[in-house]
């Protein structure tokens, strides 16, 4: 299927269209562009092997995938490193990125302790995780659950984000857009037959008092991505998010669901190299 790519920067969308994206300095001359890749690669996930690193009390379970600036990517609701992400989509982003995925705590190969669930806890994770790995400061691309957590972790640690990208986002499951979602989540979280890690990830989201009067603090380059056939984050709260955020990217993909980037790999992959590559650094004044 043909995917449409319909991008809005959050200011100015009247007056630029460079890239048709926004007032980027960048044109197609720019050394830091990234150009469509054929054939497209692919990475295997079950065949990477799996490495650990000691975080906040738990063992965090990862892989990676690639060279060059890092890239940490968080995981959706539910899902572990082995299920969430499309492996053509880790390809083309492993073409220009030392790509790390993991398993969050209580989940998939990763330890759990006894803390309590909070989506504050997931950032902190998230944060010790680069340090662990040796960084100061990462890239990072969330998606569905990924993206609050990338939202929180912007928020708590702004140091340690470098370009953000958010899949799938909202800035809180309660509010009316995402009342199936909530749903879902709040069925989940009463779920004994759900696993243990499962349910505390759900406990998370309903405790979590969301990140709208944050956003306007982020200042960062920070791009969101929806497909418009969204059922749980629809597409009206990412431009309500890109609205609170001064100078974010809105990139909606027409026809694509929840994570459409599982989808729809090499349209959402060429989409967030050409963001992550893009020099948005002013031109000199020349005198």
């Amino acid at each position: 299927m043909h995917k449409t790519l319909l991008i809005i920067p959050a200011i100015a969308i009247a007056f630029c269209f460079v890239f048709a994206a926004g007032c980027m300095t960048s044109t197609a001359n720019d050394q830091n562009s990234c150009q469509g890749i054929t054939p497209v690669p692919t990475v295997s996930i079950s065949g990477t092997p799996i490495q650990y690193a000691d975080v906040n009390g738990v063992r965090l379970a990862y892989r990676e995938f690639g060279s060059g600036e890092p890239l940490l990517m968080l995981n959706g609701f539910g899902a572990t490193m082995d299920s969430f992400w499309n492996e053509s989509f880790l390809g083309i982003l492993a073409t220009r990125y030392h790509v790390y995925i993991y398993d969050h705590r209580g989940m998939g190969y990763s330890t759990d302790n006894d803390a309590a669930p909070a989506m504050s806890l997931y950032s902190d994770d998230a944060a010790g995780l680069m340090s662990a790995l040796g960084y100061d400061s990462m890239n990072v691309y969330g998606a569905s659950m990924g993206s609050s957590i990338g939202q929180q972790l912007v928020i708590d640690h702004p140091g340690c984000v470098r370009k953000l990208i958010l899949e799938s986002v909202t800035y809180n499951v309660r509010i009316p857009e995402t009342k199936l979602l909530f749903d879902i989540i709040q069925l989940t979280a009463v779920n004994a037959s759900e696993p243990a890690g499962v349910r505390k990830e759900a406990e998370a989201n309903l405790v979590w008092n969301g990140t709208w009067d944050d956003l306007p603090g982020i200042n960062k380059s920070v791009m969101l991505v929806v497909g418009t056939e969204d059922i749980l984050t629809p597409q009206t709260v990412a431009v309500q998010i890109a609205g609170q955020i001064n100078g974010s990217w809105l990139v909606r993909f027409r026809d694509e669901p929840h994570v459409g980037s599982r989808y729809a790999p090499v349209e959402y992959g060429e989409n967030a190299l050409n963001f992550l590559c893009m020099n948005e650094s002013p031109p000199y004044a020349t005198v």
